[in-house]
């Protein structure tokens, strides 16, 4: 049963957490895209802390023209300052937004910033529209985006920027790959990562994320709630779901009015 059940969450988290680049660089860009940059590369501060060291890796390959860290305060804000708190006491998190959090952090590590942070967001949504809307006011193009969240969230984040400007080339590559596998009789992660989410949290977030991909009248695709373009789910991926969903019935996590 365990081992079925670190398969079933490996085929959930790489169904979510999808990179569509084999690497970061811009051979690997060119090789899919016909390019060598992206217009912008994009943190979401929704991300875990190993999202900075993913960042770093873009600038340092140059893969974009722009960088940019997005995220003001969420479900995920309190959580990141307790990690950040913990491994970065340095870095001032009370009433700070992520990403001016990821900012500080990227700037303590390489002594770089980004071009841009949008602090205002605060859910998937509206990461993607104040997104749209700083790179129009400064006059950015915004024809190819690589956008970097966390694993759990990131093909939803590729399909709400699909839903809004359909004519941008999205690129995903999700924060982190990460397998979950039986140790002594034990779910635990293959490998440890900056900041990673405790493994009961990481089952909530994956089965809220294919309750949200849906297209369904309770999902967030055009049948449902419509924030996002339709996401095609394997029927394997599928199944997953719902045999995870039916050990642990009480862990799909519901949307935060809050932050809705």
């Amino acid at each position: 049963m365990k081992e079925t059940l670190a398969d079933d969450l490996n085929l959930l988290s790489t169904f979510c957490g999808v990179r569509d680049l084999t690497t970061l660089s811009q051979s690997a860009l060119y090789q899919k895209y016909n390019k060598t940059k992206a217009d912008a590369f994009i943190l979401f501060g929704g991300s875990i802390l190993a999202g900075i060291d993913v960042m770093i890796t873009a600038m340092k390959n140059q893969v974009a023209k722009h960088y940019l860290i997005v995220g003001g305060q969420g479900h995920t804000t309190d959580a990141l300052r307790s990690k950040i708190n913990h491994f970065y006491p340095q870095i001032q998190t009370k009433n700070a937004s992520e990403a001016k959090m990821f900012q500080d952090i990227l700037q303590l590590k390489t002594e770089h910033t980004t071009d841009y942070l949008e602090e205002k967001s605060t859910n998937c949504g509206n990461n993607i529209s104040n997104l749209l809307e700083v790179l129009a006011t400064n006059h950015l193009p915004s024809n190819t985006l690589i956008l970097c969240q966390d694993a759990t969230m990131q093909r939803r984040m590729g399909a709400t920027l699909t839903k809004v400007a359909p004519e941008t080339t999205v690129i995903n590559y999700a924060s982190y790959e990460v397998n979950v596998i039986t140790k002594n009789n034990q779910l635990q992660f293959d490998r440890n990562l900056l900041g990673m989410w405790e493994l009961e949290h990481y089952i909530t977030l994956l089965l809220g994320e294919i309750s949200r991909l849906q297209n369904t009248p309770t999902g967030y695709g055009p049948a449902g709630k419509n924030f996002i373009a339709p996401v095609f789910i394997p029927k394997d991926v599928l199944a997953a779901f719902y045999r995870v969903a039916k050990l642990f019935p009480n862990q799909i996590r519901t949307a935060n009015s809050a932050y809705a």
